[in-house]
């Protein structure tokens, strides 16, 4: 892919796409003349949203490996060969780390870092063969923030991330570009009962704009807001003592401030499952 982009008549795939921020980021490939399918593991609701926003609608367990690259495979029968690969499926449990379920742990590891390390190596070898491509994946703040009451799903984003790192640094010169989008709190099912901290509480289209502008203007680590990654960076600088207390005012302690009640129903839908990882249908999109 050149190094600055245009969206038009671009195949773009978007996993966990029935809702929350993969809707969004559907919407608004869309609306800049882009060629969209999404992937969900609940279908009935993908072809829902595909037929709202005009984009084509295929099952998808992001935890399967037979499962995405079929994905990917009917996207390039429907629509060509794809440009764009957006990884967006997602689940977080919120909580004391020593009272985790252990399904709990096994599912964000299964969805969230399985279900990206899935995607780039059923996509990337099509791109690298046809010398352009972009990669681009859904992480979170928590990628490089300490974040207290969510420590497995911020293992599994510092996992993505150091991921994401290495098959960059692995198919330099091959004219495929990587990109991790890294947000805040975001207004979804997700985030249900969280704090925010010094960060406004965003929307699923303030993320969607940045995975837009990747394509638009390639680079590698785009946070939102914009001004968490100098921050992670200068704290890095400095001695622990007064890092923890810069991360302690800007990121929520989310056991302290995590409302139970409020996530009743999202965690039920996401970790209440036949087997682990296959409750991520009903909340994948929502990262």
């Amino acid at each position: 892919m050149k190094r600055s982009g245009t969206t038009r008549d671009k195949v773009v795939a978007v996993t966990g796409g029935a809702r929350g921020i993969g809707k969004a980021i559907a919407a608004r490939f869309t609306a800049v003349g882009a060629r969209v399918a999404i992937g969900d593991r609940d279908l009935a609701e993908a072809e829902d949203t595909a037929a709202e926003l005009g984009v084509h609608a295929f099952a998808l367990d992001v935890t399967d490996p037979v499962s995405f690259a079929g994905f990917l495979r009917a996207v390039r029968s429907e629509l060509g060969p794809i440009d764009v690969l957006v990884n967006n499926a997602g689940i977080m449990w919120v909580g004391a780390f020593d009272e985790e379920p252990e399904s709990a742990v096994r599912a964000q590891v299964e969805v969230n870092l399985l279900g990206v390390i899935n995607g780039i190596r059923a996509a990337a070898p099509a791109m690298r063969g046809a010398g352009r491509g972009h990669l681009i994946t859904v992480a979170s703040a928590a990628s490089i923030l300490p974040t207290p009451g969510e420590a497995t799903y911020a293992a599994t984003k510092h996992g993505v991330l150091g991921y994401l790192k290495a098959a960059r640094a692995e198919m330099r010169g091959s004219g495929v570009c990587f990109t991790v989008v890294m947000p805040a709190v975001v207004d979804t099912v997700l985030a249900a009962g969280t704090g925010t901290g010094a960060g406004p509480l965003l929307h699923p289209d303030d993320v969607a704009a940045a995975v837009v502008s990747a394509v638009i203007r390639p680079r590698f680590e785009i946070t939102v807001p914009g001004f968490i990654g100098p921050v992670a960076r200068l704290a890095g600088l400095l001695p622990q003592t007064v890092r923890d207390r810069v991360f302690g005012a800007i990121v929520p302690d989310q056991v302290a401030q995590m409302r139970a009640d409020a996530r009743v129903g999202y965690e039920k839908a996401a970790f209440t499952t036949s087997r682990a990882g296959q409750g991520h249908g009903r909340a994948a999109s929502a990262e």
